[in-house]
Order: C-alpha cells, then structure tokens, then sequence
C-alpha cells in the first residue's frame, strides 16, 4: 500500500496539511476519519470521500479512524455496518483497530450537553418541530426566540434528566443550542442538539431514548477522538460556524474542519433518497444491481478497486462543484483491466461455420495468449474443428464499403487459425435469415499467415461449436438516458428518464472452454468485444454468467481527443 501509483498532486487540502505540518499545528500529526451513517450502501460519491481521507492519512504517515455515525435509530442497522466496512476493505484501505461509533459516546455526549446547559448555552425546548421550523425564520429575515428560551439552569436540568429518563414522549421536547436567532447563518439559529426518540439503537438497545443530532454528534467525536483535519464535503460548509462553535464552547481538541466538492457524475443519481427509490421500486435489481453506483454494484459489474482509486487520483480534490464525465470512469477500468484481464474468446450471438474441406473427425489445440500485454501471463491452447461459431456481425451478405470482415467470396484471418473463405450461405426458408454459412480453409495459414504473403483486411474471434461451453451475458449500459436526470422537464422525474435498454440479457452465448473452471468475480476479456466478470450471484459452476464491465471501445479517449483538438483550433 505505500508504494500506489494513485498518489495525488498537490491541492488545497493538501497546502493547508503542508502548512499546518510547517508551523508544527497539531504538534505535527495527521488524523483523518471516513464517518458513514450506517443507513444505506456506500456509492462512488463515497469512494471519494474514502479516498481522500485515508489517502491523505497514509501520505503524510498519519491515521485514519473508520468511524459510524450511528445516531438514528430508525433507519440504521448491522447489515450496514458490515457492507460499509466490506466496500472500505475492498477499495484497498484498513483501519487496523480504530473502529469506532458515535453510539460509542452516548454518555460521553450526553455529559458535554449537561455541561452546555450548566453554561447557560442549551435549553429544553417545547415547541414541536414545524413549530421550530416556523420560528427559525428564512434567508432573509431572522428567527424568533423560543418561548422557553429563557428558562433557568435548573429546570432546563431536571426536564433534561427527565427526558433522558424517558418521561415524555418523541417530539415533545428538544435539547437546543442558545445561540443566535437574528443569525445570518440559519444553522446557528439555536439547532437542536437532542430529540426524544423511544426506538431500540442496534447497538445500546433500549437503554436511551433520546438521541443527539448530527452537528453535535460529529464535531466531538472528532474530537474525542483526536482527529486533526476533519475533511468533509461541500454541503457541510454553512455548518462549520455550528462545528467550531461547540467545540470552542465547551473548550475540547479542536479539528480543522475542511470541505471538498462532491462527486458528480454524468448519466447517474447519487442521492441516497433516489437511489432507494430506484431498489423499491423495482427500476433495478437490488442495491448490487451492476447498473447501480454502489460500490456493491460496482463490484459485481467488474470494477476493480485500483481503477477507482485511480479515476479517484485524476479527478482531484477542488472547492468547487463540477461534473464528471462517467466516461472517464470507464477509461479507468478499461486501462487496469486491459493490464489484467485474460484474453478469451466468446461469441455473444453465434452463427453457424462449417469448414468444408476440413476433417470430420480432426480437433487442432491452437496456441492463444493470455494477455499481449503481460507476457507473463503465458498460453493455452483452444480447440479448433470442422464447426465453429462466429458473431452474427462478423457476416453480411450483401456488405457496404468499407465492410471488410466476412461475406460471399471473401477471405478473412480466424484468430490464432487460419484463413478462411466463404462458399455457401444456408438461410432459414420461412424468413429468409442466415443460419449458417460454408467455407473452406487454407492449411497453409495456419497462425494467421499466408505463405504467398496475401492479405486479409479481418480477423475474427471464433469457437469450436465441439467444445464451446454455452453462457448467459448480461449487457449493461448506462441506467439513464440523459447526461443529467435531475435536469428535468416540466410535469416530469428524473426516472422519466430510465433507460429502457440499460440491460440486455443474452442467453445463447458460446464461450471457449477455458472458462469450465471460471470464478465469481474474475474478470476476461472477451477479444473484440469488451471486459467482462463472471456474475458473483446468479454464476453457478453448472451455469456461466457474466456482465459486462465495459466495451472494447473507449469513448472517453475519444472525448478527449475531441477537446483537445478543439483547444488546439482555437
């Protein structure tokens, strides 16, 4: 892990970090956290944040706490937890023994909100939360004071104890900061800090009924924990007032709070709220569903970590908002997988050779490469015999110029075989549709060359129709149909904008027989077609599915060509 080739360039976190580690702020240390609510599945908008955090924590020989932010019970659970810290492993970070939980500090938390009270700086509250919202006022006028703004230390004590204690019921009563109602800043307009909730908590159980708010929350366990830079998203910048503000009150460690543009991505949703809309209401498969930004759904795509921590390394850390092109996350993992990947042969939608003037009873094993590009990675050898299949693309009848692979009298290379040429098409009688087509084959060719040094303008990829092994793929394109699905048009939804085609399931496909023993996850590439995975779910050792990860075809190398060239005409 020290030696990663996705080491960042210099941004403004890390200027300030470099300052700070100048002036001996923080007596030279550097302590990050990645905190997740445990209500959901992490996505890549996630990833970035891990990224950076842990990231930035192993550069500078620091440490990163893996922390949960588990304050509300009603939507939390186990299941989370888990997953959040199987994707975190995944994406090649640990955190070695400092697993912590906000639920870790329940008592701890509630000791510093008896300590504000006692400080005249947090009161009970009764005003009911439309009520809170009504009096806290808008953008451009200030709030009002709560009627129970001004009650004393003491009753704010007891009706605090007793809230604890669970006398009264959810949302009759809050804890709320005393700061300022005419604030510029509506989150200092005395937040909540408390709220009576009577919900077990998936790790203390029932023992508290009263939970505390996320800006209370946060800010001491960073620093209860002894965080330096407590790196954040953009969102949580009007909230940093509120952050130092607790911090500098009650006199505690005190993190640097620092914001970073969010991810976003081009033909996707990261919103949490719309993500869950898209699993219940059946749009996709399940939150790892290939076509889902999850990091689960990512995973099973075939998505390698390095490739995500690498696209993570390009983008950069800025202040301001931007949109990626998904594209570029695909170039990404195509680039590792094009390193990684064998090499294999697969027909998606097989048409029928028969070689006429080769045996009947003869099978050639054929020498293929595993990877061109690591020679390493060594041969194996794939029949060949008098039937193959090819894809039904690679023949036309009647092909246009510039159709250079296989057609009525024409000559092309098979892959690691021979040359072949068309001689006969068989078509179905009642619609007229090829079904097979015949050839004859030159045995002088065999490894792809002409003795006579002739030329062919096509190879094909092709399996033995003998030993093909039969599969089902899945072809995954992108889950929307527009650039940006929350640019909606007027009377409609972001879901308007679902791509009816964003998976196209295959169920006669032929791949070479190598693939007998192929593993969930491990990913190929099918030549000329694109990357695939084997389907970690539906893939049994009697059933070979795969998905698609990405195409052969890099359509982000070709929108970079396009911007350069742009650039350089003007």
């Amino acid at each position: 892990m020290n030696d990663r080739s996705d080491r960042q360039p210099k941004d403004f976190i890390r200027e300030i970090i470099d300052e700070d580690m100048r002036t001996g702020r923080y007596e030279g240390h550097v302590h990050t956290r990645f905190p997740p609510e445990p209500n959901g599945y992490l996505h890549i908008g996630h990833a970035k944040a891990i990224c950076i955090n842990f990231g930035i924590a192993e550069e500078y020989g620091g440490l990163c706490n893996l922390r949960f932010d588990d304050t509300n019970p009603c939507k939390e659970g186990e299941e989370y937890v888990e997953a959040i810290k199987e994707d975190v492993r995944w994406l090649g970070f640990d955190w070695d023994d400092r697993e912590y939980y906000a639920s870790g500090y329940f008592e701890k938390l509630y000791e510093y909100a008896v300590e504000l009270i006692k400080m005249g700086k947090a009161y009970v509250c009764d005003l009911s939360p439309e009520q809170i919202k009504e009096y806290r006022g808008t953008l451009t006028e200030p709030g009002r004071e709560s009627p129970y703004r001004n009650r004393s230390v003491e009753e704010n004590l007891d009706l605090f104890r007793r809230m604890r204690a669970g006398e009264f019921p959810d949302g009759s009563r809050t804890l709320r900061a005393k700061i300022d109602m005419a604030s510029s800043n509506i989150n200092m307009r005395d937040p909540v800090i408390y709220r009576i909730l009577h919900v077990a908590h998936h790790r203390t159980g029932n023992k508290w009924c009263i939970y505390p708010m996320y800006d209370f929350t946060h800010c001491l366990s960073d620093s209860v924990e002894g965080i330096t830079h407590s790196l954040c998203s953009i969102e949580f910048e009007d909230h940093r007032p509120l952050y130092d503000w607790f911090l500098d009150q009650l006199g505690v460690h005190h993190p640097q709070q620092i914001e970073f543009a969010r991810l976003n991505m081009t033909y996707t949703v990261l919103s949490k709220r719309r993500l869950i809309q898209l699993v219940e209401e059946g749009y996709v498969d399940g939150w790892d569903d290939p076509r889902m930004p999850t990091l689960r759904g990512m995973r099973r795509r075939g998505y390698t970590p390095e490739a995500i921590r690498n696209f993570m390394a390009r983008i950069g850390v800025a202040k301001a908002e931007s949109v990626v092109d998904y594209a570029l996350l695909e170039h990404c993992v195509r680039e590792h997988l094009n390193r990684i990947a064998p090499r294999v042969m697969a027909v998606l939608r097989p048409l029928k050779v028969v070689i006429e003037n080769y045996p009947d009873d003869k099978t050639e094993m054929l020498e293929a490469i595993n990877n061109p590009e690591d020679p390493g990675m060594g041969t194996r050898k794939v029949p060949f015999s008098k039937v193959l299949y090819i894809e039904q693309d690679d023949f036309m009848e009647n092909p246009p110029k510039k159709y250079y692979r296989l057609a009525p009298g024409r000559e092309v290379r098979l892959r690691y075989g021979y040359f072949i040429k068309c001689i006969e098409v068989v078509k179905d009688e009642k619609t007229g549709k090829v079904i097979e087509i015949h050839c004859t084959y030159d045995p002088q060719t065999r490894g792809g060359n002409a003795p006579d040094g002739r030329k062919v303008k096509a190879t094909l990829h092709w399996v033995s129709a003998a030993h093909a092994l039969s599969a089902e793929v899945r072809l995954y394109n992108h889950l929307f149909t527009k650039p940006n699905p929350m640019d909606v048009e007027e009377g409609k939804t972001f879901k308007d904008y679902i791509n009816p085609d964003s998976l196209e399931i295959l169920t006669d496909c032929k791949v070479e027989p190598s693939l007998a023993g192929a593993m969930p996850g491990e990913r190929y590439q099918f030549e000329r077609i694109g990357y695939f995975c084997v389907d970690s779910v539906d893939s049994k050792p009697d059933r070979l599915v795969f998905n698609r990860t990405v195409t052969i075809r890099d359509t982000w190398a070709k929108i970079k060509q396009k911007v350069m060239g742009g650039d350089r005409k003007s």
